[in-house]
This record gives C-alpha cells, sequence and structure tokens, in this order.
C-alpha cells in the first residue's frame, strides 16, 4: 500500500473577473491503511480535493505524491493507468450499467488495467464480504439503493488499489442503510489494508473514521485524529 500525499495544493478557477480558489494551499498526507474523512460545507473544496487525489484533475499549484512519485510530471495516459490500478471510487451515484448483472458490473475495472490473479475470483470474494454473494446474477434494476451501493464498493476494490475514495457514498440512502453501508467499509477497511478517504458533509459518518479533516474556503480548518465510532455490520 502506497503513501498519498498532497503538498502545497492550490486550484484556482477564474469566474468572470474574479478568482474562485476551490483549494488553497493545502498538505495533507494520508498513511497505508488510514481511514479518514473530509467534512466540510458546499463549496468548501472537499469535491475538488477528492479529484485532485484521485488524478482526476490536475492542480493549479502544488504537488500530488503516491508511493514517492511525484503525478505532476506523469502524462495524461501514465495518469490514467496509474489511477486505474492505484486508485478506486464510489460516489453518490452508484453508476452501475443497468444493462450488465451485479458481477459483470464488478468485474468492470478489470477490463481497463492488467491486474495479476483471478479476477473473476476476486470480484466473487468481494460480493461476499459485501454480503452480495446471493445477488451476484441480479442486475442493479432488482437491487435495492443500498445494495447498489455496495455493489459499487467491490466494483472500486476490485482491482486492489491501494486508496479508495469516496464521495458522498450514503447521500443517497436512508440512515440505516448509510450505517450498514459504513460498517461494510470499515470491516473492508481492516480487513484489506486499504486506505480510506471519505468525502462526507455528516458528522454521523465522519465519526467512523480515525481522522477528521475540516475544509473552510478551501483551506484545511483542522486536522484531528479520533476515537472512532464502532459499528457492527449486518451483512
Amino acid at each position: 500500500m502506497a503513501r498519498l500525499e498532497l503538498i502545497d495544493v492550490s486550484k484556482h478557477y477564474r469566474q468572470g473577473a474574479a478568482t474562485v480558489k476551490a483549494l488553497d494551499g493545502v498538505s495533507l498526507a494520508f498513511e497505508p491503511g488510514e481511514f479518514a474523512s473530509v467534512v466540510g460545507r458546499s463549496g468548501s473544496g472537499k469535491t475538488t480535493l477528492l479529484d485532485i487525489a484521485g488524478l482526476l484533475l490536475r492542480p493549479t499549484s502544488g504537488h500530488v505524491v503516491i508511493g514517492g512519485e511525484d503525478v505532476g510530471r506523469l502524462s495524461d495516459s501514465r495518469r490514467a493507468e496509474l489511477r486505474g490500478r492505484r486508485i478506486g471510487f464510489v460516489f453518490q451515484e452508484y453508476n452501475l450499467l443497468p444493462s450488465l448483472d451485479l458481477l459483470e458490473n464488478v468485474m468492470l475495472p478489470l477490463r481497463y488495467t492488467r491486474t495479476a490473479g483471478d479476477g473473476r475470483r476476486r470480484a466473487l470474494d468481494l460480493l461476499q464480504q459485501v454480503g452480495l454473494g446471493d445477488r451476484q446474477s441480479h442486475r442493479p434494476g432488482e437491487l435495492s439503493g443500498g445494495q447498489q451501493q455496495r455493489g459499487a464498493i467491490a466494483r472500486a476494490l476490485v482491482n486492489q488499489p491501494d486508496v479508495i475514495l469516496l464521495d458522498e457514498p450514503t447521500g443517497a440512502v436512508d440512515s440505516d442503510t448509510a450505517r450498514e453501508l459504513m460498517a461494510v467499509l470499515e470491516a473492508l477497511n481492516h480487513e484489506s489494508g486499504v486506505t480510506v478517504i471519505l468525502v462526507t458533509h455528516d458528522t454521523e459518518r465522519a465519526a467512523t473514521s480515525e481522522r477528521q479533516i475540516r475544509l473552510r474556503d478551501g483551506q484545511v480548518l483542522a486536522d484531528e485524529t479520533q476515537v472512532p465510532t464502532v459499528l457492527s455490520a449486518a451483512i
């Protein structure tokens, strides 16, 4: 597992005559196996931080370093390869393809990267871990919102990434389902050692992490370790 660092990262946009500072000199380091949450109001820079950490967006200035490698110097194709191999994404919308069954959806990232071992076996194991071992042949339309999000989490992990980035993954489900999803993430973090970075506006979800980073106006307002709320996954 690789260490992820953001070093003096800024992202500025022009909006008419004004400059919008989505991120402004943010420096953070995430250790292998860490479970961290990033919280803040809308417009605080949470999603921009996630997009830059996930190599979807280049910063205006500063450096992103993964496993000691400064990715700002890489070509777009090399960044895409690194992103596919080392980073998994989960979003508020599940983004499962309706024409594929759940197992096919989970295996989809394997088409675009070269990974060692039996990808199908790994996908089946992940579905079992997230409590969907008996739903592998179901299409997304036959699954609940919580089940679809569990499938999206399994899909994000199928390439055995170093880091999984989650952008409001519980925003489209009810409170009980959200707690179940967070318990699944907690268990996967402990079992696989993958680094989890969760962006959320929900303080209850953030309380499950070992570290809470608060953003305001594109800057780090606080970066604190905490005793996480322990959840028991009923899967």
